[in-house]
């Protein structure tokens, strides 16, 4: 069997917990190589996970011929730089979400895909949990009658010291980290960017650490979002129609669980399958490289992401 050949551009977190297992475990993907700066963490990689070669800089592995695609799990101030370089490189690129810190860093990143010929994704992964395909497919259906109302919430209570996620520098934030999930969960449902964005945040050391959002499309249609690091985690989204609701508990995750969807009917409790996330995405993209497709997320759909986040922030600081 054919696979995509993935080389990872540092051994951060994300990447050995999620990325890397799940290259691992896709059927048609193989965890190729590695780079990273720091000689123990690369040889520790190679240990653990067996990657057939490792780097000791990112441009090495960029060179390498033999890498197909390129997954990007470095501090988001660094997505546009690498994910460029990789892409001029002939490289597809897996980057972590946000794709870039603005819409045109986005914008940059996106003429390069086209140009160059080569896959670029944002890794939103809880676009491929049963729990999404249930959403969709209730979306679908007509159920729930005009959509009117989106609530989400992604946040949690940060405790770790010295974390990239509250240095400014390299694109530190709850809205960059957790909150640009309830503002793609927000297009998904609507397809549309909206009108207008009212914002109330907290800032903390040049970051945010808590938002709330109220979007306003131009037929009256809303959606309130919430991130933050400083309360205990809340993973939730809520859709309200004309005909009905669906409450779904632990939105962004991908464990077993139920939705609840109410109507003229009564309730129902949709029960959703446990999966594997981060291997399903890399699955996805593995086959789209292979198949010479597209994969699941669309980059009209980041360039949407990004425009809301960079007018969410705007909001955000002027109010801060």
């Amino acid at each position: 069997m054919k696979k995509t050949k993935w080389g990872v551009l540092g051994y951060a977190r994300i990447a050995q917990l999620s990325g890397i297992p799940a290259i691992l475990e896709a059927e048609h993907g193989e965890f190729y190589a590695l780079a990273s700066r720091n000689a123990e963490k690369g040889k520790e990689a190679q240990e653990k996970f067996g990657c057939t070669v490792v780097y000791d800089t990112y441009e090495a592995l960029l060179e390498d011929p033999q890498v197909d695609a390129v997954y990007v799990p470095l501090p988001n101030a660094l997505h546009k730089e690498w994910a460029l370089k990789a892409m001029e490189k002939g490289k597809h690129v897996l980057c972590e979400k946000p794709l870039a810190l603005n819409a045109e860093e986005v914008e940059a990143m996106a003429k390069a895909s086209e140009t160059h010929g080569v896959i670029l994704m944002e890794a939103f992964m809880y676009r491929y949990t049963t729990r999404m395909a249930k959403v969709e497919e209730i979306l679908k259906s007509g159920v729930l009658g005009d959509i009117r109302h989106v609530d989400a919430t992604f946040r949690f209570f940060l405790n770790r010291p010295n974390t990239i996620k509250m240095k400014p520098e390299l694109g530190g934030g709850s809205l960059y980290d957790v909150g640009c999930y309830p503002v793609n969960f927000a297009g998904f449902v609507y397809g549309e960017a909206p009108k207008d964005v009212a914002v109330s945040a907290r800032f903390q050391e040049g970051v945010d650490v808590a938002a709330s959002v109220l979007l306003t499309y131009g037929n009256g249609q809303t959606a309130t979002l919430h991130t933050g690091f400083d309360t205990v985690g809340r993973n939730h989204a809520l859709i309200l129609g004309t005909k009905g609701s669906l409450e779904i508990p632990d939105v962004f995750l991908d464990n077993a669980g139920a939705l609840t969807l109410i109507t003229d009917q009564g309730t129902q409790s949709l029960l959703v399958e446990a999966c594997a996330r981060y291997t399903l995405e890399v699955e996805d993209f593995s086959q789209a490289v292979l198949e010479k497709r597209a994969p699941k997320l669309s980059l009209e759909e980041s360039r949407r992401n990004s425009a809301v986040l960079d007018r969410i922030l705007a909001a955000a600081r002027t109010q801060g």
